[in-house]
C-alpha cells in the first residue's frame, strides 16, 4: 500500500512560505492549490491519501484520522486562527470534504485542475461568511 510518510513534510514545507493573499479564504484556497499541486508532483502520496479517505474499513482509521488532522491544521495555518468558533470550524470540515472529493475526481480524471481550483476557491468564501464581526 502507498504510503502516507511524506505527508507532515508537506504540512512543514506549506508553513515555511505562508501564502499571500490579502484575506483569510484566499490565503486558504492558495494554500491547498500549492498542496493540490504537490500532490500532482507526489501521485503516490495523493494515491494514499485517496485510500485512506475512501475506505470505511476501521483498520485504516488512524490513517484517515493522519490525513484529517493535517488537512484541517493547513487550512487553520492558512487562517491564521488558534481559537476558531463552531462556524469556523464547521467552514473548515466543508472545505476539508470539498478539497478531498476534488482530490478524488481528479485523480480518477474526471475533473481538471482548472475545475479543481474553482471549486477550492468557491468553498473557501465559506470562511468570509463566517468572520467574526470586526474582525477579517
Amino acid at each position: 500500500a502507498p504510503s502516507l510518510d511524506p505527508l507532515p513534510h508537506l504540512h512543514t514545507t506549506l508553513r515555511k512560505r505562508p501564502p499571500a493573499g490579502d484575506d483569510a479564504a484566499q490565503r486558504v484556497a492558495e494554500t491547498l492549490m500549492r498542496a493540490f499541486r504537490a500532490l500532482q508532483r507526489e501521485p503516490h502520496l495523493a494515491d494514499a491519501m485517496v485510500r485512506a479517505l475512501t475506505f470505511a474499513d476501521r483498520s485504516v482509521s488512524p490513517e484517515v484520522d493522519t490525513v484529517s488532522r493535517l488537512t484541517t491544521a493547513i487550512i487553520l495555518d492558512a487562517m491564521g486562527l488558534e481559537h476558531p468558533t463552531p462556524e469556523q470550524l464547521s467552514a473548515v470540515r466543508v472545505i476539508e470534504h470539498t478539497w478531498h472529493s476534488a482530490l478524488i475526481t481528479w485523480l480518477s480524471g474526471r475533473a481538471s485542475i482548472a475545475q479543481v481550483k474553482i471549486d477550492i476557491e468557491t468553498v473557501c468564501r465559506l470562511i468570509d461568511l463566517t468572520a467574526e464581526p470586526g474582525r477579517n
